[in-house]
């Protein structure tokens, strides 16, 4: 390859440098041509550098109206794994590389087709779904095999997401020293006990931390939407494992550690759907019916909450909320009687 070099004399470089130093009147300098101190002079950017670089203007980079919430997040557990039928699996092949059966790839597809079903109800044209995953080899297979419902034009895109992959129980697991371990984990309590070189439900929940306020933030910014398209019927699918997408249902509406341990599992190629409800946030209930809901292990307490949630608007708080609020301090009930 050819190099070229450019040669400048030096004494024609100064000049012509000096005489445009001189000649802008665009740049106010310390001294004037006679060498006399002059006022220093602030310039203020012009509208046409504003325009230049719109996102060093927070007028014009910070919209005032945000792109619409996702319709849905639906969360899907990863169908039927080689572990799921055999635990000696695992004595033999990472967590993360166990793949699916033949039942958990028809589970998945069927999944699919039961997502489309549900989403096609809507009577809407332009809707899409956007996928998270987590990388292990049977949720990325799971989300191939659920894909299979949707046409091209339907899928918005997908992102692998390690902050989705299921509770670490250590490397090569021993399957008796598991089933002592997993014993143990009860008596100790689901949430906070942690494996042997792996993680509690504890870790898992400040991982889950980190991915929802990602998700909020694509949410937001509709990240998952081509630039300047405002899709209302954009669907979120986050395809995970049984207890991650427990944690993650924990995170969001911010169940307790109790009302967690509570919940069930949910089965493979299952889905639990959070729709966006009257007031734009996101309810089981505007999906599920409250038995369904109690199956999966919600109290009383919290499927009133799921019923807030259906006309609250984004920001508002429950000051009623039996989950977190006045009721958990027994005081009160001395103040009541004393009155």
């Amino acid at each position: 390859m050819a190099t070229f070099y450019l040669t400048l004399n030096p004494a024609s470089f100064l000049a012509v440098s000096s005489q445009k130093r001189l000649s802008s009147n665009s740049i106010q300098c310390c001294q004037d041509t006679n060498g006399q101190p002059r006022p220093r002079v602030t310039h203020e950017p012009s509208d046409n550098w504003l325009t230049s670089f719109p996102e060093k203007n927070p007028i014009i980079s910070s919209p005032t109206v945000l792109p619409p919430r996702p319709r849905r997040i639906i969360l899907v557990r990863h169908g039927q794994s080689e572990g799921n039928v055999d635990e000696s699996v695992y004595t033999q092949v990472p967590d993360p590389k166990i793949k699916l059966t033949e039942k958990g790839m028809a589970q998945a597809e069927e999944c699919g087709k039961n997502i489309r079903k549900m989403i096609e109800k809507d009577g809407v044209d332009d809707w899409k779904v956007y996928f998270y995953v987590s990388p292990y080899r049977r949720t990325l297979e799971t989300l191939r095999c659920l894909a299979r419902a949707f046409k091209r034009r339907r899928i918005a895109g997908w992102r692998e997401e390690p902050r989705l992959r299921e509770q670490d129980f250590g490397n090569f697991q021993d399957r008796e020293k598991m089933r002592i371990e997993k014993a143990t984990r009860v008596l100790y309590g689901r949430f906070f006990y942690r494996f042997p070189n792996g993680e509690s439900a504890a870790d898992v929940y400040d991982r889950i931390t980190g991915f929802r306020e990602t998700l909020r933030a694509d949410i937001d910014i509709g990240r998952f939407q081509p630039p300047g398209e405002r899709n209302p019927n954009m669907n979120l699918v986050i395809v995970s494992h049984g207890l991650t997408l427990r944690v993650f249902l924990m995170r969001w509406y911010k169940w307790t550690v109790e009302q967690f341990e509570g919940l069930n599992n949910l089965g493979n190629g299952d889905m639990i759907v959070m729709e966006k409800g009257y007031g734009g946030r996101y309810s089981l209930l505007m999906h599920h019916t409250e038995e369904e809901l109690r199956n999966f292990g919600l109290t009383e307490e919290m499927l009133i909450d799921q019923e807030w949630q259906k006309i609250a608007k984004p920001g508002e708080l429950n000051y009623d909320c039996l989950i977190t609020g006045p009721s958990f301090f027994t005081h009160f009930e001395d103040e009541d009687n004393e009155t």
